[in-house]
């Protein structure tokens, strides 16, 4: 027998072998599907039903990159998540044909000026730079990996000039000064895992003149890896405040706001996509970050939906003052806005009390987290366009509004969204998602489950491996430079100096027809239907 002759009868039989136990597979699951009584699709078509939780299981996937247009996504959209990507890996902001907007649905706009400001003229320091690794796209074939060359590029990192500098907390021992305009959002470490957090704070550093918030997890020695500013919140559960028995602790705040990169505090109240406390599934719970927030390792955590310590405003800004007077750090809030009734009776309440946070972080409903329900995070809170103007009017109605500062959030991932946000009332804004995406996340949309397969949202050792330091740290840097870029290009296609001039007259809202609106007249329609809804 020849050669030919023995491998066609090595290929029959391995033939032979795969077909019966294929056969032999199919008998198995097919009485295993007949007999069991959880899903009757599989009672009534035994084998052949299981193709439907295959394509089912894999919706996400096909329809991310098969079937949803380029604008269609959610949350980000296939072109919002490559407008980041793009500052971010390539420090690069252009692309060519056209918008992909549809500009006959309404929305916002910014008004341009005839004489727009030239470059030399506007107000930014150009002395600080910053060299940042980036790469340059060589090819991008069809069926082959791209061609790609990692560069070094040295640019200004755009940070105001020194006259405008944002002081949060004027009258605090030690206020925080910002020249940078774009922080990063709270994001706790446990939700992100160590890799993450320090490839974002040791970005941010690079970047210059930012922040990053901790979220209400604490303080880990993964935040303070770049040497970046950090805003401490402290939510509900009091993580990283507390003492073993979870009451509020005096010493543990003092000890935190003795580390020098511990600009500010934060009281958190609420977030957009969880109008209550936070939530932390048991398999992120390492013995490490238990540790940190003193609580038990591998047990879940759900800190409570509002602080036991206070339960109006006034007791509320009692509680801010004193953690300024024993910190000496600026103290402010976050909250979700849900009526103008509220944010007047928040305005209201620091003009009758004349105590008053040294900031205001408001988050839209459409923000993200890490884990949420859907009837919360779908339903509860207002979007930050509605929120924001509802805000920043009541505390001028009042005469309190120069007393803080406003941070915005809620998907202001680019520069004419935070433009806009400006213009609405926001002196700064606060970013979560785009951040996450500048190290890797895909959105595969498994935040909750700690098996992110790009290791940003996961505390598994082996899935963290994937995500390398050292390479995403500079696509964040990349993001906070190119981002501070852009917005200081729409400033001076509107006419002005800086970002930090952005008014309520710099925007305007086009409708379905064609009619443009101010943004007086949009908050006063907002004000209208709120107050018939109350």
């Amino acid at each position: 027998m020849n050669i030919a002759d023995i491998m066609t009868v090595i290929g029959f039989v391995t033939c032979a072998i795969l077909l019966l136990i294929i056969i032999i597979a199919g008998i198995y699951l097919y009485f295993i599907d007949r007999t069991q009584d959880m899903h009757p699709i599989l009672r009534n078509y035994p084998v052949v039903g299981r193709a439907r939780h295959f394509f089912q299981q894999i919706g996400p996937e096909m329809r991310s990159y098969l079937f949803n247009n380029d604008n269609e996504g959610k949350p980000f959209s296939r072109n919002d998540y490559e407008h980041i990507k793009n500052k971010a890996k390539y420090k690069r902001d252009v692309f060519g044909f056209g918008s992909q907007r549809d500009f006959e649905k309404e929305g916002y706009y910014v008004r341009n000026s005839m004489f727009p400001k030239l470059s030399e003229e506007l107000r930014m320091d150009r002395e600080t730079k910053v060299t940042t690794d980036r790469y340059l796209l060589l090819k991008e074939p069809l069926f082959t990996q791209k061609k790609e060359e990692l560069e070094q590029d040295e640019s200004p990192v755009y940070l105001l000039n020194e006259e405008d500098t944002i002081v949060i907390g004027k009258n605090a021992r030690n206020p925080f000064h910002v020249r940078g305009q774009i922080g990063m959002s709270a994001m706790s470490y446990g939700s992100l895992g160590d890799h993450a957090i320090t490839a974002l704070s040791e970005g941010l550093g690079i970047a210059k003149g930012t922040w990053m918030n901790t979220g209400e997890g604490g303080l880990s020695k993964y935040h303070l890896k770049g040497g970046v500013d950090i805003i401490m919140q402290i939510g509900p559960g009091m993580f990283g405040v507390r003492d073993p028995e979870g009451n509020f602790s005096w010493d543990a705040l003092k000890e935190k706001s003795e580390i020098p990169e511990v600009k500010a505090f934060e009281v958190k109240l609420g977030q957009g996509a969880k109008t209550r406390g936070g939530h932390i599934d048991a398999e992120k719970v390492t013995e490490e970050i238990a540790e940190i927030r003193m609580v038990e390792p591998f047990k879940s955590i759900d800190s409570p939906n509002r602080f036991r310590e206070f339960s109006d405003f006034p007791s509320l800004f009692e509680f801010i003052e004193q953690i300024r007077e024993h910190s000496g750090k600026p103290v402010g809030m976050k909250v979700v806005i849900g009526s103008a009734f509220e944010a007047e009776e928040l305005a209201r309440s620091i003009k009758e009390t004349g105590k008053c946070p040294d900031f205001i972080s408001v988050d839209g409903s459409e923000g993200g987290t890490g884990a949420s329900y859907q009837e919360l995070a779908d339903s509860v809170g207002l979007p930050i366009r509605s929120a924001l103007p509802l805000l920043d009017n009541a505390l001028k109605k009042y005469g309190v509004r120069d007393q803080l500062k406003i941070i915005a959030s809620g998907k202001l991932f680019s520069p004419d969204r935070i433009a806009i946000a400006l213009a609405m009332g926001a002196d700064l804004v606060n970013i979560a998602r785009g951040f996450m995406i500048t190290v890797g996340c895909i959105q595969a949309l498994q935040c909750a489950s700690n098996a992110c397969p790009v290791g940003v949202a996961t505390t598994d050792p082996e899935l963290q491996k994937g995500l390398v330091i050292e390479e995403k740290k500079w696509r964040t840097a990349n993001y906070v430079i190119t981002m501070r870029k852009g917005l200081f290009r729409i400033a001076a296609a509107a006419g002005l100096e800086s970002p930090v001039h952005f008014n309520r007259e710099h925007v305007v809202y086009n409708d379905e027809r064609g009619k443009t609106w101010s943004l007086d007249d949009i908050y006063q329609s907002i004000v209208d239907q709120d107050k018939k809804v109350n």
